[in-house]
């Protein structure tokens, strides 16, 4: 029994180079390096493994039966050895890459996002967390086309089979009226109180989601009527002060639109709102979507066991969705 010392990963690649050109100069050329270096490193190789891989005569190069018998296990280990560095090139890029997450509304909710970076940080502290601001005329908010990796948005999703979610807000739905609106007056309305009432909406691109907030739904196949359709917070509350319509709001959102002429009064008859982290499915293994996301479950369990009566994790639900 021959004893070696262990073959390094480039000779079995100039090995491999040669059994397939059958010719050394070929594999030399497709290596970049020079023939007799190649010829040098094939020679060593076969002293440390005590035989010829390799007959070199007049009629060219052909494998010996002992390179035959190598030649497979060389190219599975040539293989491994080129997904596992493709592994370590992945960490290394999400260790020293971009996360973007998307948002048609500010997070706020008692320093939700800067609790959900400081976890994530600690564990990726290369990583730069960039967040993008969309529009809501994507639902979205940048995870259908790309644009985003995660995203915080509002249930329901334009193509919910497409994403998977944590839920980090479970809100009332608010009516905001402008001030002097007769409605204005009472501490609590039904909702049979606004159906009549021209509504802000969404715009038409927003599916479902445009539903939800005109609250189709409770509205027993009578179609809204929209006064005006809004694409951001500051649309909204000048649309309101401007008498343009009413609108439903997440109790947490609330303050972005009561700022002077505006008011909300909760609603009898009306489902709550779901604020959520939202992510594609194919990406839900991918390491900093993963992390993300568990820094905000995170975030979201120590808010709920805190127990404060004016956090935003008061009314909250926890739980990932995979629907």
């Amino acid at each position: 029994m021959v004893m070696t010392s262990d073959a390094h990963v480039r000779d079995l690649r100039y090995f491999l180079a040669v059994a397939e050109e059958l010719h050394f100069t070929r594999a030399a050329e497709r290596l970049y390096v020079s023939q007799p270096a190649l010829s040098k490193q094939i020679r060593a190789l076969e002293r440390q493994l005590g035989t010829v891989l390799f007959r070199r005569d007049r009629r060219g190069v052909r494998l010996t039966e002992a390179g035959s018998a190598l030649l497979p296990h060389a190219r599975r280990v040539l293989d491994a050895w080129t997904e596992g560095a493709a592994a370590v090139a992945a960490v290394r890029a999400a260790r020293l890459g971009t996360l973007v997450v998307g948002m048609s509304t500010s997070p706020g909710r008692g320093g939700l996002l800067p609790a959900i970076r400081s976890r994530f940080t600690t564990a990726h502290p290369h990583v730069a967390v960039r967040l993008r601001q969309v529009g809501w005329d994507d639902p979205t908010a940048g995870l259908a086309d790309g644009a985003a990796d995660l995203a915080f948005v509002w249930l329901p999703l334009p193509g919910a089979h497409r994403y998977a979610w944590t839920v980090v807000a479970e809100e009332p739905r608010l009516a905001a009226l402008p001030a002097t609106h007769p409605l204005a007056a009472r501490a609590e309305l039904d909702f049979a109180d606004l159906a009549d009432e021209p509504f802000l909406a969404l715009p038409p691109s927003a599916g479902v989601l445009r539903d939800f907030w005109l609250a189709t739904a409770e509205r027993a196949g009578r179609a809204p009527r929209v006064g005006a359709e809004i694409s951001g917070t500051e649309e909204t509350y000048e649309a309101l002060v401007a008498g343009l319509g009413v609108c439903l709001v997440a109790a947490g959102n609330a303050p972005l639109i009561t700022l002077g002429g505006v008011v909300t009064r909760p609603v009898r008859g009306l489902s709550p709102s779901r604020y959520v982290l939202a992510w594609r499915r194919e990406d839900g293994e991918r390491a900093l979507v993963r992390d993300y996301a568990r820094a905000a479950r995170e975030v979201v369990a120590a808010g709920a066991r805190a127990g404060s009566a004016d956090s935003w994790t008061a009314s909250l639900r926890i739980a990932t969705v995979e629907p």
